[in-house]
C-alpha cells in the first residue's frame, strides 16, 4: 500500500546561513501511528547537514509521550526503546558516562525518577542551576521552563519566569521558592538545556544555565537533540547529525531558528554529541557517530501508546477558574488560608463549618451547550471537612457531590460529568454546610474540561471544479514500488486509466467507470513488475492523454 510513501519533497526550504534544507517525508519507511510523521532534512552543499524529526499531533487520542529513566543504568536507544515498549524515542538529558547517573530530570506521574543537577563548580565558584525542563499535564498542555527541585517530589519542583542570572564571572544567589511557583499540574517531563525558544522567539539561556565549561557548545556546530512544540499541540522531536563529512551539525542559535521555522513556540536542547539518537522500534534512524554505534544513554523521551500514561483525551474546550476571578460570587465569611498547595497565584479560601450561610460560587461563561467534566482543586489539611458539598447546577437540574478535603489536595479531583448551557445561573457552589463542627471547607479553583465534539466546527469546503481535462505526472517518479496518478475532469465523463509496458502491452486498468467532474488520485502499485519504463493513459470522453513513468527497484 502507498500510505504516505510519496516521499513528499517540501521544497519550501528553511534557510540557515542562506543555505536551504530540503525536507522529505519518510514516514512510510517506518511503522508509525496515524498523526505521526517522520521528516528527513538534508543540505548537500556546505555546511552539509542531515537531520530527522518526528512531528506528533497531540490532538489525537491514539498517541502519547512519556519520559523514561533506564531501570538499571544505560542502554543504546533501540534496546532502550523496545525494552520500554515504546513506539519511538529520542535520547534524553545529560548523564554521567561512567556511572549512568542522570544529571537531568525525569518525572513520571506522581514520581521524580531523576532531578536536574542542582549545582556545578566553575573557576568563578559554585553555581546554583535553574535548568530547562520540557513538561506536559493531563490535558496535553506543554511547557518549557527553568526549574529547581526543593525536594524529592513533583510538588517540590518550582518553575521560574527567568533562569538564575549566572555569568561566567559571577554565580547568582541560590533560588528561592518565593521567586518561583510550584509545578502543581505536572504530569510528566524531562530535563536538559539550555532553552532555545521561548514565546515564539529565540531565547538561548546558555550562560544562565551554566553550560560554559561543560563540553556543550553554543555557537559551534555539533550533533544536537532538540524537543519543542507548536501552538496547535504538535510536538517536534529532532535529532541532528554532526561531526561527519555528510553533516556538520548545528549551533544552538541555528537549532533555535530551525525550530521556530517549524512553528515551535517553545523548544529546548537535550544531550547531544555522541548521545544524539532516534529510534523507531528497533530501527536506528540517524547515524550518531557516522555509523550504527549507539552510545548507551540514561533517559529517553518516547512516543508511546495512550494506555502508557494517564493523559486525558484531546480536549475541545478547557476553562480554569481561580477563587479570585471575576466569575466568583461569595456569601458569608471566608478567609485566606496560609497553607501552601493552592492553584494559581491566589491562596485558597476557607470557611468554618456551619449551616450553609457561607458559599462560594464559580459562575460560568460558556460558549455553547455541551458536556463538561468538572474538577475541583483544594488544599488538603487535617482540619478539612470530610463531606464538603459541591453543589452543581447544570442544564438538567442540580446535583451535590461531597468530597473529603482532608486528602487528595493540590491536584485536580473529578466531581463528575454534567451538561451545561449558556444560562448564567448555572455553576458550581461550595457550601460550609458540613456535619462536623470544628472543621473547615476549602475553596480554591475549578476546572471544566469538555471532550464534546460540538466544539469542532466543520465547514464544508467550497467545491472548485477544474477548468480543463488534465493528466498529471505521477508522483514520485521514478518510484518503487508505488506511485500516485492524478487527473482532473471539468465535467462528468466515462473514464478509464490504463497502464502499459514499453512494448504497448496492457498491464492493468486501475480505474474505470463513470466519474463526476472533479479531481481524482489513484495509487498504482508495481510490486510485481520489473524495473523499467511504463506508460499510463487516461481516456475521459473525447479526451485522451498518455504519460511516461519509471519504475526503479
Amino acid at each position: 500500500m502507498f500510505k504516505n510513501s510519496l516521499i513528499i519533497l517540501l521544497f519550501a526550504a528553511v534557510l540557515l546561513n542562506a543555505q536551504p534544507i530540503n525536507f522529505t517525508d519518510v514516514t512510510s519507511s517506518y511503522s508509525l501511528p496515524d498523526g505521526v510523521k517522520l521528516i528527513m532534512g538534508e543540505r548537500t552543499t556546505n555546511p552539509k547537514l542531515k537531520l530527522w524529526y518526528l512531528s506528533i499531533d497531540m490532538n489525537r487520542s491514539n498517541v502519547a509521550l512519556k519520559p523514561y529513566l533506564h531501570p538499571t543504568g544505560t542502554e543504546g536507544l533501540t534496546g532502550f526503546t523496545t525494552r520500554m515498549g515504546a513506539i519511538a524515542a529520542i535520547n534524553g538529558g545529560y548523564f554521567d558516562l561512567s556511572t549512568g547517573a542522570s544529571y537531568s530530570a525525569v518525572v513520571n506521574p506522581g514520581v521524580v525518577k531523576a532531578k536536574n543537577i542542582a549545582m556545578v563548580n566553575r573557576p568563578a565558584g559554585s553555581y546554583y542551576l535553574t535548568r530547562s525542563f520540557f513538561s506536559f499535564n493531563d490535558t496535553r498542555e506543554f511547557s518549557v521552563d527553568w526549574i529547581y527541585h526543593f525536594g524529592n517530589r513533583p510538588i517540590d519542583i518550582y518553575s521560574f519566569p527567568e533562569p538564575l542570572p549566572n555569568t561566567e564571572t559571577q554565580p547568582a544567589p541560590a533560588p528561592s521558592q518565593a521567586a518561583g511557583k510550584p509545578f502543581y499540574e505536572l504530569l510528566a517531563g524531562i530535563g536538559g538545556g539550555p532553552t532555545l525558544v521561548k514565546n515564539g522567539e529565540v531565547k538561548i539561556t546558555y550562560t544562565q544555565e551554566v553550560f560554559f565549561g561543560s563540553g556543550v557548545g553554543n555557537t559551534n556546530r555539533d550533533p544536537r537533540t532538540v524537543v519543542g512544540y507548536t501552538a496547535d499541540k504538535h510536538v517536534i522531536l529532532m535529532v541532528i547529525d554532526g561531526r561527519q563529512a555528510s553533516s556538520e551539525g548545528l549551533s544552538l542559535p541555528e537549532a533555535a531558528e530551525l525550530m521556530i521555522s517549524l512553528g515551535c513556540v517553545e523548544a529546548m536542547n537535550l544531550d547531544g554529541g555522541g548521545s544524539t539518537q532516534m529510534a523507531i522500534g528497533n530501527q536506528l534512524v540517524n547515524l550518531p557517530t557516522g555509523g550504527t554505534y549507539q552510545r548507551p544513554v540514561a533517559a529517553i523521551l518516547a512516543l508511546v501508546s495512550p494506555d502508557s500514561i494517564p493523559l486525558l483525551p484531546p480536549v475541545f474546550h478547557l476553562v480554569k477558574i481561580d477563587n479570585a476571578d471575576s466569575l466568583i460570587v461569595k456569601t458569608g465569611t471566608w478567609a485566606l488560608s496560609n497553607v501552601s498547595g493552592y492553584w494559581g497565584n491566589t491562596p485558597s479560601l476557607y470557611s468554618n463549618a456551619g449551616a450553609g450561610e457561607s458559599t462560594l460560587k464559580w459562575k460560568m461563561e460558556l460558549p455553547r451547550t455541551a458536556f463538561y467534566d468538572v474538577y475541583a482543586w483544594w488544599v488538603a489539611a487535617s482540619n478539612r471537612a470530610t463531606d464538603a458539598p459541591y453543589i452543581i447546577k447544570h442544564k438538567n437540574g442540580t446535583d451535590t457531590v461531597r468530597v473529603n478535603q482532608a486528602i487528595n489536595g493540590s491536584r485536580w479531583n473529578r466531581l463528575g460529568s454534567f451538561e451545561f448551557s449558556t444560562d448564567p445561573s448555572e455553576g458550581v457552589t461550595l457550601s460550609n454546610a458540613v456535619s462536623t463542627a470544628g472543621t473547615v471547607v476549602n475553596a480554591d479553583a475549578l476546572r471544566l474540561v469538555s471532550f464534546d465534539s460540538v466544539f469542532v466546527s466543520v465547514k464544508e469546503p467550497e467545491l472548485i471544479l477544474p477548468k480543463e481535462f488534465a493528466l498529471n505526472q505521477n508522483y514520485p517518479n521514478p518510484f518503487n514500488p508505488s506511485t500516485i496518478i492524478s487527473f482532473s475532469l471539468p465535467n462528468d465523463a466515462e473514464v478509464s486509466l490504463t497502464i502499459y509496458d514499453v512494448m504497448g502491452r496492457e498491464i492493468s486498468t486501475i480505474m474505470s467507470g463513470f466519474k463526476n467532474a472533479g479531481k481524482y488520485s489513484v495509487e498504482f502499485n508495481a510490486e510485481n513488475l520489473n524495473s523499467g519504463v511504463y506508460f499510463y493513459k487516461l481516456n475521459a470522453g473525447a479526451f485522451t492523454q498518455t504519460r511516461k513513468m519509471v519504475l526503479i527497484k
